[in-house]
């Protein structure tokens, strides 16, 4: 099997995951995980031969765009206390107490190196907290906390890493230059994302066609990460601040077909980049059995004494923490989202997945020092940092729903409703608004009026049945099922005109460039 093969079967189980974990009740990540562990474990299945340094430009540009898009300003706003003190508090902690238990169990770990192993397996990893905590109906604040520690831990942890792994080469460390490199590296990334943001929100709308426009969102967060890193800036936070950009001040109310198709395309790139990012993880378990060569007993040992620092230290810094938030929160009259309950607080404990970002920082520490010497506990820091990375993802993902389940912890269904509601209520004084503004513009027939009138006021009725009483719901009923045999009715008499249509695009003579033409026509007609 060649690497070609083997990327296409990444890509088909990507795919393949996604029912077969809604089956199983077990999330795809974890599921596509396994699958790389299965391949890596066969002598004929190669080695994964992707550069280090390649990994994380090619694969975190569209996962975190992809992630953002879920989200908003807003809600990191509203969860700014939480997100600080576990995407920039807790890295430090975490990389603080992993490196000085592993410089003191590891025979001859210099301190440095010891921060770097630290630092690249302090941060939980983004997608596997979006794919996996937010597929089990948990609270949407638990989830907006996850998706921003994991969204913003990456920029603390990766500046981190480089300044010990510079240390650990050169010998030499400062930390005023490295908190300086740390704002720096913000500022520049901020700096970067803002201007990408709003030069592709430009273009955006030069660009009338729904494909190019498409086309142009996947471009963006590469070309944000990469000129960010060019200018020694974070690339994961250029690319977080260009999608949040974007996501305000780049959407369209009325451009209908390109939020449909874009929100296709970029349902079909998160499932299948997530895929191949964590099959990637279980097929790298070459490089770790490759660094223990009849040393599985101390290994082993070691790993198991970090994952069990990385993961106790995280339960100790989240029960003080959400005590502190519910204290700041308590004097303060903000609608701000925080754990409310220990259920929680354990939820959020144990969805503190690695992933992506450790392993390209594990298999990009370098092979030699600034004088030309063996990296110091290079093959070691490997180990250990992949069995961090597989004892919290394979153990903690697949426990994670039964755990949910356990404790109990569900979304709160009658808010989201309420909230849907109200966005309703919204929606229909919108349109009976609009109504107004028309009819003192123009003389609209009474009969005209009154359907128009009737038309906003379902406008909110077919997103919320609840707005309307007894009997005009069960009028409402009527209508729809009505509708819906009129749909049923229409939609079979256009697949007739498809079916017809597409016939002749294999009869001699006919132009298949106006027959696809012909098709999209009804193929728009038929999302009516």
């Amino acid at each position: 099997m060649d690497q070609l093969a083997l990327l296409f079967l990444l890509l088909l189980g990507a795919l393949v995951s996604v029912p077969v974990g809604d089956r199983l009740g077990l999330p795809a990540p974890v599921l596509m995980t396994l699958l790389g562990i299965a391949l890596a474990l066969p002598g004929f299945v190669p080695n994964v031969d992707v550069p280090p340094d390649l990994i994380l430009p090619l694969l975190l540009p569209p996962l975190l765009y992809a992630a953002v898009r879920r989200t908003s300003w807003r809600q990191f706003a509203a969860n700014k206390r939480p997100i600080f003190l576990l995407a920039v508090a807790l890295v430090f902690v975490t990389m603080t107490c992993v490196a000085v238990v592993a410089h003191a169990i590891v025979p001859g770990l210099p301190l440095a190196a010891a921060f770097a192993l630290g630092a690249l397996i302090a941060p939980p990893d983004p997608v596997a907290a979006t794919a996996v905590a937010g597929r089990l109906g948990l609270p949407r604040r638990l989830v907006s906390i996850l998706e921003g520690e994991g969204l913003f831990n990456d920029v603390t942890a990766i500046v981190l890493y480089h300044v010990a792994i510079a240390a650990a080469v050169s010998g030499t460390f400062s930390p005023w230059r490295a908190g300086l490199e740390l704002v720096l590296s913000a500022a520049v990334a901020v700096a970067v994302g803002l201007a990408l943001g709003w030069g592709a929100n430009r273009l955006l709308d030069l660009l009338e066609d729904a494909t190019l426009q498409i086309g142009l969102t996947l471009l963006v967060p590469y070309a944000s990460y990469v000129m960010a890193e060019e200018l020694h800036g974070s690339g994961v936070l250029a690319v977080l601040t260009t999608a949040l950009f974007l996501a305000e001040y780049g959407t369209d109310p009325d451009d209908v077909m390109t939020r449909l198709a874009g929100h296709t395309f970029w349902s079909v790139v998160d499932t299948l980049v997530t895929g191949v990012a964590f099959g990637l993880i279980g097929l790298e378990l070459h490089n770790a059995l490759r660094t223990a060569s009849g040393r599985w007993g101390e290994l082993l040992g070691w790993s198991a004494a970090v994952v069990g620092v990385v993961v106790l230290v995280r339960l100790l810094w989240l029960l003080p923490a959400t005590w502190l938030t519910k204290r700041l929160h308590a004097r303060r009259d903000h609608d701000e989202d925080i754990p409310v309950s220990r259920r929680e607080t354990v939820v959020m404990w144990w969805s503190g997945m690695r992933g992506v970002a450790s392993v390209a920082l594990a298999l990009a520490i370098p092979l030699t020092t600034g004088d030309g010497a063996p990296f110091p506990g290079r093959n070691e820091m490997v180990f250990i940092a992949f069995g961090v990375i597989l004892a919290t993802l394979v153990v903690q993902g697949l426990t994670l729903p039964w755990l949910v389940r356990r404790l109990g912890v569900r979304a709160d269904t009658e808010r989201e409703k309420e909230f849907e509601k109200e966005l309703a209520v919204r929606a229909a004084r919108a349109a009976r608004g609009r109504l107004r503004e028309i009819e003192s513009a123009e003389e609209l027939p009474e009969e005209l009026s009154e359907q128009m009138l009737r038309r906003a006021f379902e406008i909110g009725v077919r997103i919320s049945p609840d707005l309307a009483d007894e009997e005009r719901r069960e009028a409402h009923r009527q209508r729809v099922r009505r509708l819906k045999r009129i749909r049923r009715i229409h939609q079979e008499m256009l697949s007739a005109a498809r079916h017809e249509v597409l016939a002749a695009r294999s009869e001699p003579g006919a132009d298949p460039e106006i027959v696809d033409r012909v098709l999209r026509h009804l193929d728009v007609r038929s999302l009516r």
